[in-house]
């Protein structure tokens, strides 16, 4: 294993005084808040119909019988989600020396209607995701979160998150004005390179996703589609044909089903594309954009080990999700030792340390 783990993808536990100090005056009696139960504490987003329940954001750890969407509160959850101190003890005891963190109430706002109230939710969350990363700005490496309302003033919202000291940057699944292949997107791409800010595209935070089938298990099986949609969008519209030097992070959506997609985007190319026509030609196969500029995040995912020489494993970086109900903590060092027994040496640096070292500029 290498001496160093780094964890691409965990979460913290927005503690209830996240929103209200730091949000737009004009929303201060709507701050998303959490509101305590006897039955169970929850975090309200105002405009939003479900509430954020506690059970499963901070299950880290818990026997999957123990796991429960309602019936927790939130001075019982795992304190390093709020507390960067306690924080750090989370990591020495999972073998881990830096993480990459992105929200957990911040997933849910990226689905809100209202772009203006996302908007403010988010500025005020970029304030104290800064705050929390500071006390300890190699080990926690905070990104920030834009509503892009529009491709202008979604450039202004990376400046201000770089200003912040944040590494990276979470987008919603789909932005306010059109779509991410519109061309008047081809600046805020140039400018996120420009700064060195990655961007992100995290599961859970594209709205109206078709209605799930059959048992409600099956909606988790489910949630990795809208991350496969938004990379198809990008590589097919020629994004990265205009902007070779962009980064995107496919985030917690694993990495086993990637060969496939990209066998299934060069069929499309090759046998389609005549009647099936991108807005941009396409000088290379899709599956060459995919390798070079999509990385992809996964936690116990056996499969992409097992197939990692199918995949650039310079784009494929592991996590360890905490403190979320899906997170291998406080075990991942025995699962890694077995899971990656049949990589390289080179590939284990790779996949677990140093990809997302160079890409966050993780000096660890």
């Amino acid at each position: 294993m290498p001496a160093t783990v780094i964890s691409a993808d965990s979460h913290i536990t927005e503690p209830p005084d996240t929103y209200l100090p730091r949000i737009d005056p004009k929303y201060r009696d709507q701050a998303p808040h959490l509101v305590e139960y006897e039955t169970g504490d929850v975090f309200v987003v105002p405009g939003m119909k479900v509430p954020v329940p506690m059970g499963l954001v901070a299950a880290a750890g818990q026997k999957p019988e123990e796991l429960r969407t309602f019936g927790t509160h939130f001075a019982d959850l795992h304190r390093g989600g709020w507390d960067p101190v306690a924080r750090l003890a989370d990591q020495d005891r999972d073998g881990v020396v830096a993480e990459v963190i992105y929200p957990t109430v911040g997933m849910a706002i990226c689905n809100h209607r209202d772009i203006d109230y996302k908007r403010a939710c988010m500025q005020a969350y970029n304030r104290w995701i800064a705050e929390y990363c500071s006390s300890s700005p190699e080990r926690l490496v905070g990104c920030g979160q834009t509503a892009v309302r529009t491709p202008q003033e979604g450039i202004a919202d990376l400046h201000e998150i770089k200003a912040l000291g944040l590494r990276g940057v979470m987008l919603p699944g789909r932005p306010g004005f059109e779509d991410y292949d519109h061309h008047d997107y081809d600046p805020f791409w140039e400018a996120a390179i420009e700064l060195g800010l990655p961007l992100s595209f995290h599961v859970l935070t594209t709205r109206d996703m078709a209605p799930v089938r059959g048992p409600a298990i099956n909606s988790f099986v489910n949630i990795i589609r809208a991350n496969q949609d938004a990379i198809g969008t990008l590589i097919f519209s020629g994004v990265f044909e205009r902007n070779p030097d962009l980064k995107v992070v496919c985030v917690e959506a694993d990495a086993g089903w990637v060969p496939h997609y990209m066998y299934r985007m060069d069929h499309a190319f090759n046998r389609h594309r005549h009647w099936l026509a991108a807005t941009t030609p396409l000088t290379r196969m899709p599956s060459d954009y995919f390798r070079e500029n999509i990385y992809v995040t996964f936690q116990d995912d056996w499969v992409a080990f097992q197939v990692a020489n199918l995949l650039n494993d310079e784009r494929l970086m592991w996590a360890n999700d905490f403190p979320h109900s899906d997170s291998t903590w406080p075990w991942s060092q025995e699962m890694l030792a077995e899971h990656t027994k049949e990589l390289t040496p080179r590939q284990k640096d790779r996949i677990l340390h140093d990809n997302c070292a160079d890409l966050y500029g993780i000096n660890l």
